[in-house]
Order: C-alpha cells, then structure tokens, then sequence
C-alpha cells in the first residue's frame, strides 16, 4: 500500500486557531508517517474548477448556505474520494448567542455534512451536541480534541505561587468574553495584580473604554509569539461566550499555568487535565475565582501542575487512524474502517 495524499481545503488563512492546527498537521513528523499533507485554499463563494488530485480530503471549511455550491460540486467531482470535514466553529453555545432561525440552521448542518463521509469534531462537547443535536449520525461522527506542538510550552518554568499577572489571549471579539473579565478585574481592589490582553480586533475600543484607563489591565497586542505571551503571565483566563475547543487552554495547561474556562463547549473537556471552571458565568463568578487564585486559594501548586498529558500524541494517533481507514475507504469499505 502506498502513501495517502491527504489535500486539506481551507476558505480563510487569517493567523488564528485553524491555520496554527493545520501548520501542526503539515509539520508534525507523526502525522506525516501514513500521509502526505498538502494545503489548498478556496474561494467560499465559488465551486471547484477541477478535481483535486487526492486519496483524501479534509474540509476545513466555514459552513454556510452561500458555500453550499461549493461543497456540492467537492462531492459531484469526487463520488469515490473520502471526504471528511473538521468543524472548528459550530457549537452549541454558537448557536445559543448567535443563531434566530434554529431549524433553518440545523437543515444547513445536516445538509452540509451529510456530504461528507465523516465529520470530525474537536471536542468531546461538540461532539455531544452534534450528535444529540441530529446534525452528524453517530456512526460517521469522530472527535479528535485540536492540538498544536506543545514542547515550547512544557519548556517553560511552571508557576509555584499565588497568581499576580492574569492573561487574556485571543481575538478582541465578544466571542471571547473579555468584558465580562475587565468588569470583574475592575471590582477588585489590589493594586499588586495585572491584567494582561493579548490580541487585536473589532471589540478593542469597546474594551479600553470598560478599562477605563485602569493602569493593571494592559493591551499588549497581537501575542506573534505566543510563548512569551505565556511566559509573562502568572494564570490564564478563558471566559468565552462559545468555544469549541480553544488552543489556548492546552498551552496553558503544558506551560504549567492555572486555567480559568466558563462551563461552556469545549472549555469544558480541559476540566479533565485540570482547569478550574468558573460555574457562575457572571462577573461576581469570575471576581471570586480571580481572588482565590490570587489568595493562592486553592493552593496554585495543586491546581496547575504542569499537564504531561500527550495531547500532540493522541492527535496524531487519531488523524493516522482516521487515513488507515480511508486507505480502506478506498476499497469501498468505509462505514467498517473508518
């Protein structure tokens, strides 16, 4: 049997947590044992002009009705290839803060995926809901949790002490709930503790005026090397509205950082390697779970032991099982192996 050719389809190549997964795939030396990986953009809004030469495709693509065209003639072109598509963005709390028409939109789901041969979700969470949801049956449903190479991560010196310098790090979008922590960072008065925000984006002058020129929470810009964004805080705060994984939490966990996550989607799974969930999704919630990690309450050591979990090793180990059973989707045989 000779090796896959795996073709990864992406619409959008804006730095961010899909390419950062797929810049993995493409290097990772234990993903490129079965398989070639190559990468090749598409216009959202247009078909395909020809047949991608390929054993496999993953879609790594951002559903919608106006795409349709385009996973449409991806199946009319290729009847026999394996197709599998990795939903990054939908979730149930996506669908909760964001979505009116809800059965119109699980029509969109379900018709999308049902031209897939499988449909990858990236966390144990999403994977709930798209199953009891009825988007993905179950037998065609696989979840392989996102992961990035974490060995500068583990690299760094954990933290053994009471948390002094919080980090927020993503997109300034009102996906990531940044308020929510500026408003609770705001009612705490100790002048020896430090916000710190990492990334760019629509909500920015939104979030400076919440602020309110407070001299502990800074805006540090887009973190280009996530490491020493890392490096410089002493925990890390996840208060998103909808999250369906968030590459963030396993960094942090690898680096030895406490986790904050809101008890929703995907934050969800990283409860299992430690993160501490902030139950109460408000602004009093977070407050008090600020103010224990500061108190060293519980005691920082005990709740941010650096993750050794091998979240790099599980990925690949999924990926490759998921292209073995392709080799024998090949032979017609997909519903048994893959």
């Amino acid at each position: 049997m000779g090796r896959l050719r795996v073709v990864h389809l992406v619409d959008d190549t804006t730095a961010g947590g899909v390419m950062r997964v797929l810049d993995h795939i493409l290097t990772s030396h234990a993903l490129s044992r079965d398989a070639d990986h190559e990468l090749r953009v598409v216009d959202r809004y247009g078909v395909l002009a020809d047949r991608v030469r390929a054993d496999a495709i993953v879609s790594h693509l951002a559903i919608s009705w106006r795409m349709m065209p385009l996973v449409a003639t991806l199946r009319a072109f290729h009847p026999r290839t394996p197709l599998v598509h990795v939903e990054h963005s939908y979730t149930e709390g996506f669908v909760a803060a964001n979505v009116t028409h809800t059965r119109r939109f699980g029509l969109l789901l379900r018709t999308a995926f049902r031209l897939f041969d499988r449909t990858v979700a990236v966390s144990h969470a999403q994977g709930r809901w798209l199953e009891s949801s009825g988007a993905v049956p179950t037998e065609k449903l696989k979840v392989i949790q996102s992961c990035v190479d974490l060995s500068g991560f583990r690299a760094l010196a954990p933290v053994d002490r009471p948390a002094k310098i919080f980090g927020a790090i993503g997109r300034l979008d009102r996906q990531k709930g940044f308020d929510t922590l500026i408003k609770a960072f705001r009612q705490i008065n100790r002048s020896d503790l430090a916000l710190h925000i990492y990334g760019e984006g629509a909500e920015e002058a939104h979030l400076r005026h919440l602020a309110q020129d407070d001299p502990r929470i800074r805006f540090m810009g887009f973190a280009s090397d996530p490491l020493n964004a890392m490096e410089a805080v002493d925990a890390v705060a996840m208060p998103s509205a909808w999250e369906a994984y968030g590459l963030v939490a396993i960094e942090a966990m690898a680096a030895g950082r406490p986790l904050l996550v809101n008890p929703v989607d995907g934050l969800v799974d990283h409860v299992t390697h430690g993160a501490i969930l902030v139950s109460e999704r408000s602004v009093d919630g977070w407050r008090g779970e600020i103010l224990k990690l500061a108190e060293g309450t519980p005691p920082v050591r005990s709740v941010c032991t650096r993750q050794n979990h091998a979240f790099e090793e599980v990925f690949a180990a999924s990926w490759n099982e998921v292209f073995r059973g392709l080799c024998s989707v090949c032979r017609g045989d997909l519903t048994t192996h893959c």
